[in-house]
């Protein structure tokens, strides 16, 4: 099967979508697909190139098996809404004449969001070099943005909608990450929910194995004698994470708990700030961190934090650092009902408390800090569920017969026909 993937992120960017994105498709890749992933020149967060990719229009690499194809984004860091979009769109016009150009046929474009230019760029390409598309749908926009007050329902607000509709409806096959997802699709959209498939966001095993030199790391750290609450991920609007340093500062009085902040985003020098204001000396920022450093700091902690805005969309969302804590055998403290509830009680591992209550946030971590002797057995239930459920190499094999479906009768996958042959 021929697979070209859009994505305006993908490594060495960090962020959840060029994670996902590389880790699907080296997966195909390594089953024997011909895997082209379209994407951007890496700038995120920080909207900054580098040297030799600045005034960069196209540049075929080479990512393992998977071919790469760059082509030219306006960078922009994850901030100010004007800025952003107008990076989206010169990757929407850029991605789709260098697709156009450079791209072998292919029997299935793939594009994934939450920009909907992204998936504006992957329909006309579908078009284009005539093949089925797939609309993955990781976020749903504009609702999101919504949802944290970054804009007001306005032109621009009900433009976007009127994209989303457009590419919910001519897209041959929906792909999302979540069953709230596939449920806000269906009833603000009125889409066929037989249209839609849920592939959920996943752990690479070998990478996340728990097997690291914990002492060592938490040394080099300087967290020897302390319980390490660890927050990872974009610092944004959508985040709460001013809630999350009110908890930091109702355990002030408790030496030994310390919160750990590793990520970026646009809320982060807010962040730096109200920390310094509050005058915590029980917080830690780190920055970006390269993602192969990434399990080392999953490693050294003691507990995980995913924290969101109270809002009835976001019990939709399933946060991908979810996945990364319980495979990493780590408690997790959950401000986000719904979905990602759900999965985290499952696992034994992940203990809720209501999003933005700061308070309960507090309790619930030094809750854990007491219990920290029973905490290794904890983790250990919420790995093994992680593992069972939730391995990345699994998820591409299911997501491999979406597409083999799509595309169908045009294709036939080798492994389906051994599937079919085995049954007869």
């Amino acid at each position: 099967m021929r697979i070209l993937y859009v994505s305006q992120y993908y490594p060495p960017e960090v962020c959840a979508p060029a994670v996902r994105v590389s880790e699907l498709a080296k997966n195909w890749a390594g089953a024997g697909h011909d895997v082209t992933v379209l994407t951007g020149f890496a700038h995120h967060p920080h909207g900054r190139k580098k040297r030799e990719d600045r005034y960069v229009l196209t540049r075929r690499e080479q990512d393992g098996e998977v071919e790469v194809i760059r082509s030219y984004v306006w960078a922009s860091a994850n901030e100010g809404t004007l800025k952003r979009m107008i990076s989206y769109a010169s990757f929407c016009l850029s991605s789709s004449l260098i697709g156009t150009l450079r791209c072998k046929r292919p029997d299935v474009v793939i594009a994934t969001s939450p920009q909907l230019l992204c998936g504006l760029s992957g329909y006309l390409l579908s078009k284009l070099l005539r093949c089925r598309f797939v609309f993955e749908v990781r976020d749903l926009w504009p609702e999101s943005i919504l949802a944290v007050s970054a804009m007001k329902e306005n032109f621009v607000v009900r433009r976007l909608k009127g994209l989303a509709s457009f590419l919910y409806r001519k897209s041959d096959r929906i792909v999302t990450v979540g069953n709230g997802y596939r449920n806000g699709i269906v009833d603000s959209y009125g889409i066929p929910k037989d249209k839609i498939d849920v592939v959920p966001n996943g752990i690479d095993t070998e990478k996340f194995s728990g097997a690291f030199n914990r002492e060592g790391i938490r040394k080099d750290l300087g967290w020897q004698g302390k319980f390490v609450v660890l927050y990872i991920g974009t610092h944004g609007m959508a985040h709460a994470l001013d809630k999350v340093l009110l908890s930091a500062k109702e355990l002030a009085g408790k030496r030994d708990i310390h919160f750990a902040f590793v990520g970026d985003g646009a809320e982060r020098k807010n962040l730096e700030r109200q920390a310094s204001e509050l005058g915590l000396d029980n917080v830690q920022f780190f920055g970006m961190m390269p993602r192969e450093e990434v399990p080392n700091i999953y490693a050294a902690c003691d507990a995980g934090i995913v924290s969101l805005r109270k809002t009835e969309l976001f019990q939709h969302v399933l946060p991908s650092k979810i996945f990364e804590f319980l495979a990493m055998g780590k408690p997790i403290v959950l401000s986000v009902d719904g979905e990602a509830r759900r999965i985290a009680e499952a696992s034994g591992a992940g203990f809720f408390v209501e999003p933005e209550d700061y308070k309960a946030m507090a309790r619930k971590i030094q809750q854990l800090h007491d219990r920290r002797d029973s905490l290794n057995a904890i983790g250990e239930k919420g790995r093994k569920y992680v593992l069972a459920n939730f391995d990345r190499s699994a998820l591409a094999h299911d997501y491999l017969h979406i597409l083999d479906k799509t595309i169908q009768p045009q294709y036939k996958s080798p492994e389906l026909t051994l599937a079919d042959q085995t049954q007869e």
